[in-house]
């Protein structure tokens, strides 16, 4: 079974501004080259209740897709992943316990369940007691089986810059985007 909306590969690209954090999705050319743009994601910087909206454009005429906290403030929160119509098309939560050594979260959707962690332990610690801006670090999604699901890399770059590769075709892009800027957005990046 092939998503709705399936995308093998794109880019994500953070942009920092004073209130809010803005994301580029931004699709791969087959030469993995940046093409279009693909959706315009903002989050609010201390909010309650974690909210994500992706646009059509720079212009945020139109809201394609999002995510959203289930509760307000909790470690295992939970975030719905919604179309342009709020209809839920995935799911996924961190895993606090798990989480303590490397950051893992859960993911799922329609044909498929899965959980993603930080491949480098060594990695993983650094990035909690450092600050380093450059610093690379790669997400591995697998299913319950262990096949891949998806993959989010942080390139080593000032500005947060990720390649998201999608082998499996189960996986919509909305929810691979939503998880890829939530990897950002929710580990404080």
């Amino acid at each position: 079974m092939t998503a709705e909306m399936y995308v093998p590969q794109f880019f994500v690209k953070q942009k920092v501004t004073m209130m809010v954090n803005r994301y580029e999705i931004i699709a791969a050319n087959p030469d993995g080259s940046e093409g279009q743009l693909m959706a315009l994601a903002e989050q609010k910087r201390f909010a309650f209740k974690e909210q994500v909206t992706f646009f059509s454009d720079a212009a945020k005429t139109r809201p394609v897709f999002g995510f959203k906290a289930r509760k307000k403030i909790d470690l295992n929160a939970g975030y719905d992943v919604t179309d342009e119509n709020g209809q839920p098309i995935g799911f996924f939560r961190k895993d606090f316990k798990a989480s303590l050594f490397r950051s893992t979260f859960h993911v799922e959707g329609p044909g498929f369940a899965g959980t993603g962690q930080e491949r480098s332990g060594l990695v993983a610690v650094l990035r909690r007691f450092t600050d380093v801006p450059f610093l690379r670090f790669h997400f591995d999604f697998t299913d319950t089986d262990g096949a891949p699901l998806f993959a989010s890399e942080r390139k080593a770059s000032l500005r947060d810059k990720y390649t998201v590769t999608v082998p499996d075709q189960r996986i919509d892009f909305r929810v691979a985007a939503a998880v890829a800027v939530a990897l950002d957005a929710l580990m404080a990046r």
